[in-house]
């Protein structure tokens, strides 16, 4: 029986490690977190073991969402999976990445909610959801 997501990973591009820190720490408001000591010993961010950067990167929450960003040098971006973020007050979210000259795309497909769609500076999709109606 499945109980609920542990997490969802996506993949990054060798170099783009601060970039990437500042959108989901600084602009997303995510905290990162420091990798178990069995994981980190793998390497993680700023590691000089480039030839492990499969295993690299960093690992971000915010409640129970947590994201984790894995280096990888044959990287390409996530155009159609994605995470969906379940957010409050939608429009700070869309005005904060609109600012930091991020595309935000709303979409009104989906009933009982309001959502647009982004990428991260590395062109992963994300969606950002507020649902309008109670569960």
């Amino acid at each position: 029986m499945i109980t609920g997501l542990d997490h969802v990973q996506l993949a990054a591009p060798p170099g783009t490690e601060d970039t990437l820190r500042a959108y989901y720490g600084d602009l997303l408001g995510m905290t990162e977190l420091p990798k178990p000591p069995a994981l980190a010993a793998r390497g993680g961010w700023g590691s000089p073991l480039l030839e492990r950067s499969r295993e690299l990167g960093g690992w971000f929450e915010a409640g129970t969402v947590y994201l984790h960003l894995g280096i990888d040098p044959s990287f390409r971006p996530a155009r159609k999976a994605h995470p969906g973020l379940r957010v409050t007050d939608i429009d700070a979210f869309a005005t904060r990445l609109t600012a930091a000259g991020a595309p935000v795309t709303w979409d009104d497909g989906l009933p009982g909610h309001r959502r647009f769609y982004t990428t991260d500076p590395v062109g992963n999709r994300l969606e950002f959801l507020e649902p309008t109606a109670p569960d």
